[in-house]
This record gives structure tokens, sequence and C-alpha cells, in this order.
């Protein structure tokens, strides 16, 4: 669980909706913290790389696969950093690994990841990634498998 493999952070304040009668974030809230970040890691890759055809019209994303460890349990207003990356992409979908950081005291409370594919809205079906993707997370991250193959 090496942080400096993570180039890219958000930062999330428990809030009080999110905790339950004894002031503990709730197991569920942490996905959506990851989609957060997975959300503002597109975003930024875009702005920063200037890509053009991700996150345009005629496609989407779709979430296949998520998980979470639960290390430590974070607490109504506690401020957690969470570090995203992408660990590996494929013909149509690609890895995303996260850590949760407890700020105060720098302890790793969470880790988790998902897979998400590049959906085609027109029919539906998996679509390949734009070579700049895969030119933009290269640029962005440390180390990225690459799992091409000659199927989709």
């Amino acid at each position: 669980m090496d942080i400096s493999n993570y180039r890219h952070k958000i930062i999330e304040v428990v809030k009080f909706r999110e905790v339950d009668m004894l002031s503990v974030c709730n197991n569920a809230v942490y996905f959506n913290y990851f989609e957060d970040a997975r959300i503002k890691y597109m975003q930024d890759i875009k702005k920063n790389y200037a890509l053009e055809e991700i996150l345009e019209g005629y496609s989407f994303f779709i979430m296949v696969h998520n998980e979470c460890d639960y290390l430590k349990p974070a607490q109504l207003d506690d401020e957690l950093n969470i570090y995203t990356r992408v660990e590996f992409i494929k013909n149509s979908s690609f890895g995303f690994r996260h850590l949760i950081e407890k700020s105060a005291t720098k302890d790793i409370i969470a880790k988790g990841g998902g897979v998400v594919v590049h959906i085609d809205r027109s029919n539906n079906k998996s679509l390949p990634l734009p070579q700049e993707f895969y030119d933009a997370v290269l640029k962005f991250e440390k180390d990225v498998v690459i799992q091409r193959s000659a199927n989709v």
C-alpha cells in the first residue's frame, strides 16, 4: 500500500448523513468516495491531456466490479485523502485502485478498486478505448499494465 504509486488525490470530509449512531462512517459510503475519486480522475485526465474522445456523448463508462477492504473506521468530521490510480488498461476496460488515508493520522483505513467498461451508447456494447486514453494514462501514471488483445 505505497501511496507514492498514487498520483491523484481528492479530499473528502465525513458528513453527518454518512455516519451511524456511533459516528462511524457507513461502509457503503466508501464506494461513493471511490466514485467521486474516479470521476475527478477522469475529468483531470481529460483536461490535463486534452482528450477529445473520452467522456463524450457517443460513449459512457459502466462499473462492472467494485471492491473494498475496510481496515479502520472513519468517523464524523474526519478528513480523508482518497488516492486513485489506474492499475491496468485492456481493450475496452480498465481498473482503478484506491487508498483511503485518514489525514490526521496518515493511517490507511480502506483500500479497494474497480473495473469500468467503455460502452457505445448506440448499441450498449463495449467500445475500444481510444489510443489517446492509453497515451494520457501512461504519461500520468508510474506503472500501468497494458493488456490489449486481438479480441475486444
